[in-house]
């Protein structure tokens, strides 16, 4: 974990992620992302365009960044921050969305499947 020294105690460094459309030309895609503290609202991203957020993980491990994510009429779901998975793995976390799911590029390209949207 990246930790930084402030006033005599150890808190995790700043995270960035960038969600980069990489669908197709001309297809747009429509990103809602939340956790349980915060609602980043919905973002409109034109392909090759990107939306990107920072925030600071907490000590207890436990944060989690989930997005909507609509394109071609068809909607699906992805955690893009889980603490536990991604935060030795990147603190600047840039994912590439693909038709058919999102690919984190970090030291290596690690892409996932989509999930079904949540009721």
């Amino acid at each position: 974990m990246s930790l930084s020294a402030v006033s005599g105690r150890l808190i995790p460094r700043k995270t960035h992620v960038l969600v980069y459309n990489d669908l197709a030309p001309g297809t747009d895609l429509i990103v809602h992302c939340k956790s349980d503290d915060d609602d980043l609202g919905v973002r409109h991203v034109s392909y090759g365009n990107d939306f990107e957020f920072h925030f600071r993980p907490n000590i207890w491990k436990n944060t989690l960044f989930h997005c909507t994510m609509k394109f071609n009429t068809e909607a699906y779901w992805f955690d893009i921050y889980v603490q536990d998975r991604d935060e030795d793995i990147c603190d600047q976390c840039v994912w590439k969305i693909r038709p058919d799911g999102p690919c984190l590029i970090a030291h290596r390209e690690i892409c996932y499947s989509w999930r079904p949207p949540q009721a």
